[in-house]
C-alpha cells in the first residue's frame, strides 16, 4: 500500500481466501515457529490448564516480524519504489527493518518520543533510518504518510492491510495444531492486527474456540468500538503498554473483530504489572507490558470458566525497557492483590506500634511511614503483604476489632504513586493552597520544560515526582494561591499543554498532606 492508498481500495478477503494465504505465508523465511509452555503454577492458582504463546522468542522479540515480511513480500520489488516507510511504536518498526534487509531495500521508520530507548536502538542496529516525531503513534503516523508522499515511499501498515493480517493469522494456525481442544485464546489488543489474523485463522479451523481481546483501559478502542458498532476515535491514550496503544483500531480489523472475536476485557496497569510478574516467575519470560496483555486478561476473566478449561495467552513482545522494572515492581503486587495500602489511625501514646503490629499479624509489612503529629492520634501509611482478597478482610476485621480505624487506599493512585513517598509533613501556611497531579509526556529534559512553564507567579509549597521508568511524567505539586489571583490560576490551569488535575479535596490527600480533620472510617 502506497501513501495514498486506503484501506477501502484494497481487496478485502473472504475468511476462506485469508487461511488460504495463511497456509501459503512466507513468514517462516525471517520468523520462526514460536513454542507454546504450560504456566504451571498460573495453573494451579487458576484451576485451569493454562498455556503461553511465545512470541517474544522472534528474533526481534516481539511478532510483528511476520505481518511486516508478508506484507512487503507481497509489494514485491516494483512496489517498493524508492523504498518503505513505516509508523511504529516500536516492535513493527523492526519488523520492517529487518524485512527491508532481507529483501534489499531501504527503510525509514517514524516513531514517537515514547518510543523505550531498547525499541529505538534495535532499529538503528538493523540499519533503518530512524525519526522521532510526536507524543504517540498517531503522530508518528501523520508525519510518516506526509514524509512518505513526499519521498516517493511505500507505506507499510502495522495492522490495518490483509497482507499484515495474514503474517500475524500464521499464530493461529500454530495455536490449533501444538494445543489439543483449546477454550479460548487471550490476544492482546491494539490496532487489531493480531486478533483478527488469529481470530480469522482458529475460527475457521476450530470454531468451538473462543477469542478474547485484551485491552489496557486507558486504551481500549476496540472495546468501545465494538460495544457501539462503529470505530471509536479516543480523545486520549494511556502508553504505559505502549505497543497497543492506538486512538483508533483499523477498518478491515474491526470489520473482521466485530465477525469473529467473541468478546473483549480491559485491564488496569497494575493488573499488566501484575501478569507480568507471574509469568517472571513461572516461565522466567519477562514481557513488555502490551505483551503481557493476553495474561493479564486471562487471569482477570478466567473465573468465567469451568475449572480445567484449557487456556491461551499470546505473550506477543519482550522488548522491555529495563528501567521500567521498578516501576513494574512497585506495582505488581498491588494487580495481583497481593499488597494492601492502608492509612491507619493510631493513639499518639508508647505502645500504639507494638499493638498495631499485633494486629497485623505475621502479614508482611512492606512499607511504614509515620511522623508525629500533635495532638491525640496520627495516621500510619502502611504497606502489607496479603495472600489474597479473603486475607485482606481478615486483616481488616483485625484491625478493627484492635479499635484501629483505617481507610484502604489499595486502589488509590495518589497514595501509589506520591503519598506513600511523601508522608511526614503538613502545610502550616495560612495561605489557601490548591494540590495537583500533573502528567506530562516522559522524555529526555520534560521535567526541566514542565517547570519552566510553572512560571513564578505563585509560590510552590509542595512539589514530588519520581522517574517510574514509565512513558509518563507524574508529579504531586501544590500551589499557594491567595484568594484574590484564584481566578488568573484557573485560567493558568487551563492553557498548559500538560494534564493538570486538582486532587486538593482528596480524602488521601486530606489524611497525610493537609491540616484538615481526618477522613478515617471504620
Amino acid at each position: 500500500m502506497n501513501v495514498s492508498e486506503s484501506i477501502d481500495d484494497v481487496i478485502v478477503h473472504s475468511p476462506e481466501e485469508y487461511l488460504r494465504r495463511m497456509r501459503s505465508s512466507s513468514v517462516y523465511d525471517v520468523a520462526r515457529r514460536s513454542s507454546v509452555e504450560i504456566s504451571p503454577t498460573i495453573s494451579e492458582q487458576l484451576r485451569q490448564h493454562v498455556w503461553v504463546k511465545r512470541e517474544d522468542q522472534q528474533s526481534i522479540f516481539s511478532f510483528k516480524i511476520r505481518g511486516a515480511y508478508e506484507r512487503m513480500v507481497r509489494l514485491g520489488a516494483r512496489g517498493f519504489g524508492n523504498g518503505v516507510i513505516a509508523a511504529s511504536a516500536g516492535n513493527h518498526a523492526q519488523g520492517v527493518a529487518v524485512s527491508a534487509k532481507m529483501l534489499s531495500t531501504s527503510a525509514t521508520i517514524v516513531v514517537p518520543e515514547t518510543t523505550p530507548a531498547i525499541k529505538r536502538e534495535a532499529i538503528h542496529k538493523l540499519g533503518a533510518d530512524l525519526i522521532v516525531f510526536g507524543d504517540s503513534y498517531d503522530d508518528a503516523y501523520q508525519y510518516a504518510m506526509e514524509l512518505g508522499e513526499k519521498r516517493g515511499l511505500s507505506f507499510v501498515h502495522p495492522y490495518d492491510h490483509p497482507d499484515t493480517i495474514v503474517g500475524q493469522g500464521t499464530i493461529g494456525l500454530e495455536l490449533v495444531e501444538q494445543i489439543q481442544n483449546l477454550d479460548s485464546v487471550f490476544v492482546p489488543v491494539g490496532g487489531g492486527g493480531l486478533i483478527a489474523g488469529i481470530a480469522m485463522a482458529i475460527r475457521q479451523i476450530s470454531p468451538s474456540t473462543r477469542i478474547i481481546g485484551v485491552e489496557a483501559d486507558d486504551a481500549d478502542a476496540m472495546t468501545q468500538s465494538l460495544r457501539r458498532g462503529e470505530r471509536v476515535l479516543l480523545p486520549t491514550v494511556g502508553t504505559f503498554a505502549d505497543g497497543c496503544s492506538v486512538r483508533q483500531v483499523g477498518v478491515e480489523t474491526f470489520r473482521i473483530a466485530r465477525e469473529f472475536v467473541d468478546d473483549m476485557v480491559t485491564v488496569t496497569n497494575d493488573e499488566i504489572c501484575g501478569a507480568i510478574k507471574s509469568l517472571f516467575e513461572d516461565l522466567r519470560a519477562l514481557p513488555e507490558p502490551a505483551g503481557a496483555l493476553g495474561m493479564a486478561g486471562l487471569i482477570k476473566y478466567s473465573q468465567n470458566f469451568e475449572p480445567g478449561s484449557t487456556l491461551c495467552a499470546v505473550l506477543s513482545g519482550a522488548n522491555l525497557n529495563f528501567d521500567r522494572l521498578q516501576f513494574i515492581a512497585e506495582r505488581a503486587a498491588l494487580g495481583r492483590q497481593n499488597e494492601a495500602i492502608l492509612a491507619i489511625s493510631i493513639p499518639e501514646k508508647p505502645g500504639s506500634f507494638a499493638r498495631l503490629c499485633r494486629a497485623i499479624g505475621k502479614r508482611n509489612l512492606t512499607e511504614f511511614n509515620y511522623r508525629f503529629e500533635p495532638g491525640s492520634e496520627a495516621t500510619v501509611f502502611a504497606g502489607v503483604s496479603v495472600s489474597d482478597e479473603s486475607d485482606l478482610q481478615n486483616l481488616k476485621v483485625s484491625l478493627s476489632e484492635s479499635s484501629f480505624a483505617y481507610n484502604d487506599l489499595s486502589g488509590d493512585e495518589l497514595s501509589k504513586l506520591h503519598l506513600r513517598h511523601l508522608v511526614g509533613g503538613r502545610h502550616s501556611d495560612l495561605t489557601p493552597e490548591r494540590i495537583y497531579r500533573v502528567d506530562f509526556p516522559e522524555r529526555a529534559g520534560a521535567l526541566g520544560h514542565f517547570l519552566g512553564q510553572l512560571g513564578d507567579r505563585w509560590n510552590i509549597s509542595l512539589f514530588h515526582y519520581r522517574n517510574h521508568g514509565s512513558d509518563r511524567g507524574r508529579a504531586l505539586v501544590a500551589f499557594q494561591v491567595p484568594v484574590d489571583s484564584a481566578s488568573e490560576f484557573e485560567l493558568f490551569t487551563q492553557l498548559q499543554p500538560f494534564s493538570m488535575i486538582e486532587v486538593t479535596q482528596s480524602s488521601a490527600i486530606s489524611l497525610f498532606l493537609t491540616n484538615k480533620q481526618n477522613h478515617v472510617q471504620q
